[in-house]
């Protein structure tokens, strides 16, 4: 006899206005997925993001007043950041005719 596999996927039902749809249709193609992945990425990523942003984070004392000295500390200049902020943009330098 065969065993039959219990599936553990939840549906999800949604009504959209159909130019939602569309647009969500269209991205989808885009990318070459399913409209089911497509949502359900975007869906997981936005989620992600909330829960990122409320986090809690938990310190000892001596955690975060080390913390607090690092963010209290003058500014070390990065020596990579201030070669190429110094260059002259893209816009400002002369081409070579071509």
């Amino acid at each position: 006899m065969a065993t039959q596999t219990q599936r553990k996927d939840h549906p999800l039902s949604m009504r959209l206005p159909e130019a939602d749809l569309a647009i969500i249709d269209r991205a989808a193609r885009l990318r070459g997925r399913s409209r089911t992945d497509f949502v359900r990425e975007a869906a997981v990523r936005a989620a992600e993001e909330a829960l990122m942003e409320t986090g809690l984070v938990r310190m000892s004392e001596d955690g975060f007043a080390a913390f607090m000295a690092v963010l209290s500390a003058p500014a070390t200049p990065v020596e990579a950041m201030v070669e190429i902020l110094r260059r002259p943009p893209p816009w400002e330098t002369e081409r070579e005719p071509g």
